[in-house]
């Protein structure tokens, strides 16, 4: 059993990490890092609560921590768990730079640990439906993917920290980490982007709205464009992938955060899957429509390859390199909607 630590028990440390780590075979979930209130020793009560980071080091026979703490303290948590010589798992955005990504990737690698992003999208039901759907080629040469994640908040939350203002916060932040690194997990890196980043509500201080052109310009064109905002009462399609023999949209998202936040568990009948009304539509030139099946998601994969990768077992998933990746084409859009042009993308210095 590999014993984990969990610092942060927030929206995050409840949902994604603690629940995950939990129900991930091998993994035990020895302690967590709850700074106030009780909630975290209700919730589990074998595992030990600590009321600092420091207390949680201490202990040596936990080996693999869980920075689910707020963004903006995500480079210098980490740092103070590898330099303790601990394996790391962050909750994205892995840093607020690429230069704080790619500190934390030479430290790493001095220091012998592993370390990752929790980029839990790649295990989404319907992200698998469309890495099958891709893969059986029926669409011929793929011209366009587009990937949207919206949601309807109007009303600005000024006294949550992704929306006070303060680093670390806005949407670029929260959704786009998911939408860039499974656009970069399918197509690699672009040529070029464009990005427009913005704020469409009324009294909102933070980034609530984005769209992100990746071109890619190779022997086979294709755009990736990546769309996010808070103002969609009704939601874009999840994906839309147009190729040259035919097209697959998907609506909906993938169910696991809700039935998380629901209650339920990786044990519950049916966690994972989704209705039948919520399925893709695949048509292919001269044939019927067709649903396709949404595959079941589960997150607990990302734990289980990084349980397999401590144990040598496997290659690790979502290598650290792909969250500096991640890192810098945010910084590249950001750049690209200040300065409205074309941006040439370059990972020659990627660490």
């Amino acid at each position: 059993m590999i014993r984990v630590g969990v610092i942060g028990f927030g929206l995050a440390g409840r949902i994604f990490h603690t629940a995950v780590v939990n129900a991930t075979p091998g993994l035990e979930l020895a302690g967590i890092v709850q700074r106030k209130g009780d909630e975290a020793a209700k919730a589990y009560p074998d595992a030990k609560i600590f009321r600092s980071i420091e207390e949680l080091l201490a202990d040596n026979s936990i080996t693999l921590i869980v920075v689910a703490t707020p963004s903006d303290s995500h480079f210098a948590v980490a740092e103070q768990c590898l330099l303790a010589n601990r394996d790391v798992v962050i909750d994205k955005p892995f840093t607020l730079t690429s230069e704080e990504a790619a500190t934390l990737i030479r430290l790493a690698r001095e220091k012998k640990r592993l370390l990752s992003a929790y980029q839990n999208r790649r295990w989404d039901g319907d992200f698998h439906t469309v890495r099958k759907v891709l893969d059986s080629g029926e669409l011929g040469r793929l011209v366009s993917y587009d990937a949207n994640y919206d949601r309807y908040r109007i009303e600005p939350r000024r006294t949550v920290w992704r929306e006070n203002g303060g680093p670390g916060g806005g949407l670029l932040y929260d959704l786009g980490p998911h939408l860039i690194d499974q656009a970069l997990f399918l197509f690699g890196a672009p040529e070029s982007l464009f990005a427009d980043v913005r704020v469409d509500r009324d009294n909102a201080i933070i980034d609530d709205a984005f769209d992100i052109h990746l071109r890619y310009r190779n022997a086979h064109p294709l755009t990736a464009v990546l769309r996010s905002t808070l103002t969609a009462a009704i939601p874009r399609a999840r994906f839309v992938l147009h190729g040259t023999k035919g097209s697959f949209v998907k609506y909906g998202l993938d169910p696991q955060e809700d039935q998380l936040k629901a209650g339920q568990t990786f044990d519950t009948p049916d966690f994972g899957h989704e209705q039948q009304e919520t399925w893709g539509e695949l048509r292919i030139d001269g044939q019927d429509s067709q649903r396709i099946e949404t595959l079941p998601g589960d997150y607990r994969g990302l734990y289980a390859n990084v349980r397999d990768a401590l144990l040598g077992k496997a290659e690790l998933a979502v290598k650290p390199e792909d969250a500096w990746r991640t890192a810098r084409i945010i910084e590249l859009a950001r750049q690209s909607s200040d300065e409205q042009k074309v941006l040439k993308v370059d990972f020659s210095d990627q660490p």
